[in-house]
């Protein structure tokens, strides 16, 4: 289905005159519970100031299992008692629809207007599909190829005693099939004739979607109202019916339509029925937040101290942790330890439970339930809330079911499906990309959402919520058990409420495996590994400093990178034999003049990691230095890190670099880790004694930048050293 959103198309309203004020149109629907579907009809007949009857709202449903099989005559029989007081009434006209799948987006005037144009006393929907009885097919009349040419009964208008008139001319049981029995009617030609009965077969009014999917567009009128056009027939239907497999189809159209969304005002139905969380803490409502960590996820640390920071208080959090993975067993018992006397309660199951995801996620019901918890709050490890109010916002939202919308930075993965194939799993909707690129914001009627997803626990009480499934992903089978419950997901991007981490090929065989994930968590790496004053200097807040001629300085790396590269070269541990050892395999040419103890970054596999962070990193600091420079992406084919201590080698000679430019990170502290050492530019005779952890020495390679290794005198020093462009 083509949606186009803006420019949006402006169609002018149907000019209105007051030739049918005498006549009043009475919405009458049977709805034996308050759905959610139920809640969103009824709330498009409040905004269309619809006058309306609810039938059966209370009582036992006797029309059989509707979606299994055909039935519905219930629905028929409840129509008659409610239209007795109306037989007589010809002016009264009564338009009847379904109600859980139908949203009304118009108003009276606009309705008998167009039902006037049919010169009829009574107009039915038309669909695509001759059902329940295919074999009546042939006896319809036939209609131009782009109509619908069979009768839908979830939807009809007509004068009050011409439809209670035909519907007493037969009976019909609660259980037999209404379609059915409204078919015969318009197939009768005495009656059809009598009462000029007819189909709306161009979708004038009734636009049935089964079937019709792809013939549907939504567009804005000059006032911003979103209404629904059918390309095939050019019209604009005003009331639209999600029948058979077209269900989830209505739900998203339903996220604009029936005044859901403006396009001048932006989200309405997101500002209703919502409510707000005081001051005083102690009158928030209780809930279960339940974490699952089902397999090794990187930036693992910085997930729990996001945790930690919401904005709720814990003291009415019962926390349930599960870990499928015992690399992370220390992670979460030192949240345990930090935490476990802050919350209401926290239960952990270790990996040894061997519990699955399945049986820890029904566990996490089990435990709302017997708490009488007001929310459950599912979390997987992959979610970072960077906003520490949203659990609160979740809240204050008042949805059953309501998920905070979150993607992984620079791709388009996310935690909310807009539609859904017939086996269930992901089908690109058309609006997909705006909703989690945030270019329209609302709270978002979904099919699927999954990772983050706070539920009432209302709603636990009353359906089966089901994780466990043969074939399915435990958070997949979650969202097919509402859907098939007619419980409504939302997805909410009123706010920026963080991301999600990418878990994939997250190596922990490796001793320090955040380290490696620059290119699949970006983000989360540059937040641990980036110096955290790095940016003031990118960004010229600051200025390098220049401690020798044509030599700059700045922070670019974390003490934690450091340590990481100190941890991941010691435990490689294929230290190069120094100064007394020239040949080296491990370089073009085999020969080193100015050997050092080091290891390659190719040695340990993390070359490609270096040069992407040279791309990021560096070059913009080179750019703003030695300007008019550049090279992109810049190449580094000796990448290492250099070790010193007195015993093994404990300077270097005077030398050349073999490169454009240089960097030269320091990895640890002198006078602390070491004593000595430092590096001396020849030329100028200035030295660099006192350099400092995680800053970046920057200098010309060839010609003038002459320079040499000071002695180290004690402890081990370690550097990080580029010759770049060589």
């Amino acid at each position: 289905m083509k949606t186009d959103y803006f420019p949006l198309l402006v169609i002018c309203s149907f000019c209105l005159v007051n030739a049918f004020a005498e006549e009043n149109l009475l919405v009458i629907s049977v709805a034996t519970e308050e759905t959610d579907g139920f809640k969103r009809f009824a709330r498009s007949l409040k905004q269309n100031q619809l006058e309306y009857e609810i039938l059966g709202l209370g009582k036992e449903w006797k029309g059989g299992d509707i979606k299994k099989q055909a039935g519905g005559g219930h629905k028929v029989n409840l129509l008659i008692e409610a239209l007795e007081k109306y037989k007589n009434d010809d002016t009264r006209v009564i338009l009847f629809t379904d109600s859980y799948d139908v949203v009304v987006n118009d108003e009276a005037e606009k309705i008998l207007a167009k039902f006037k144009q049919f010169n009829s006393r009574l107009v039915f929907g038309a669909e695509a599909y001759c059902w329940p009885d295919s074999t009546l097919a042939d006896s319809y009349p036939e209609v131009p190829i782009n109509e619908k040419r069979f009768l839908n009964s979830g939807g009809f208008i007509g004068y009050a005693s011409d439809v209670y008139e035909i519907i007493t001319s037969d009976t019909i049981k609660d259980e037999d099939d209404d379609q059915l029995f409204y078919t015969k009617i318009f197939l009768n030609k005495p009656t059809q004739s009598k009462y000029n009965i007819r189909l709306d077969t161009r979708s004038e009014i009734f636009q049935n979607l089964n079937g019709a999917v792809d013939e549907v567009s939504i567009f804005a009128n000059e006032n911003g109202k979103i209404e629904l056009a059918n390309n095939v027939t050019n019209t604009v239907p005003l009331i639209v019916h999600g029948n058979g497999q077209s269900k989830l189809e209505l739900n998203r159209l339903g996220n604009f339509i029936g005044n859901s969304y403006s396009n001048i005002a932006g989200c309405i139905v997101c500002k209703e029925d919502t409510i707000e969380l005081g001051q005083d803490q102690s009158d928030w409502p209780e809930l279960t937040m339940a974490i699952f960590i089902e397999q090794p996820t990187p930036f693992l640390r910085e997930f729990f101290k996001k945790i930690a920071a919401l904005n709720y208080p814990k003291d009415k959090i019962t926390l349930l942790i599960h870990n499928n993975e015992e690399y992370h067993n220390s992670e979460v018992e030192n949240f345990f330890k930090n935490f476990n006397s802050h919350y209401s309660l926290i239960k952990y199951l270790q990996s040894a439970d061997d519990s699955s995801e399945q049986e820890a996620k029904q566990s996490s019901v089990d435990e709302c339930l017997k708490t009488e918890c007001k929310y459950l709050f599912i979390v997987d490890s992959t979610v970072h809330f960077d906003n520490s109010d949203t659990l609160k916002l979740l809240v204050e939202q008042n949805r059953l079911v309501l998920a905070p919308i979150m993607k992984r930075p620079g791709a388009s993965w996310s935690n909310v499906w807009g539609a859904v194939n017939n086996e269930g799993f992901y089908r690109r909707s058309e609006d997909y990309f705006d909703i989690v690129d945030r270019n329209l914001v609302n709270v978002w009627n979904l099919p699927y959402v999954g990772e983050a997803v706070l539920i009432k626990g209302e709603i636990l009480n009353k359906v089966s919520v089901e994780f466990d499934d043969e074939f399915l992903d435990p958070n997949i089978k979650f969202a097919s058990s509402l859907r098939e419950n007619d419980i409504f997901m939302y997805g909410t991007n009123l706010e920026e409420f963080g991301h999600l981490i990418n878990p994939t090929d997250f190596n922990i065989s490796k001793i320090r495996p955040e380290m490696f994930e620059i290119f699949n968590n970006f983000l989360d790496w540059t937040e641990r590994f980036i110096h955290p004053e790095y940016k003031n200097f990118v960004s010229d807040v600051e200025k390098p400093q220049v401690p020798c001629p044509d030599v700059y300085w700045f922070p670019i790396i974390s003490d934690e990178f450091c340590e990481s590269l100190i941890t991941t070269m010691e435990d490689f541990g294929q230290w190069s034999g120094g100064r007394n050892h020239k040949n080296d395999p491990r370089i073009p040419g085999g020969y080193e003049n100015v050997p050092t103890v080091d290891i390659h970054m190719t040695q340990v596999g993390f070359q490609e990691h270096w040069l992407y962070f040279l791309k990021k990193f560096v070059q913009p600091m080179q750019q703003k230095i030695f300007i008019g420079y550049y090279h992109d992406p810049p190449e580094a084919n000796l990448n290492f890190v250099v070790r010193y201590r007195p015993d093994e080698q404990d300077h270097l000679t005077p030398h050349h670099d073999a490169s454009t430019y240089t960097i030269n990170i320091a990895l640890n502290i002198p006078g602390v880790d070491f004593q000595g050492g430092g590096v001396r530019f020849v030329r100028y005779n200035c030295s660099v004694t006192q350099t400092k952890k995680g800053w970046a020495m920057i200098h010309p390679g060839r010609l003038t930048h002459y320079h040499e290794g000071l002695k180290v005198k004690g402890g081990t020093r370690y550097i990080m050293v580029s010759f770049i462009d060589p």
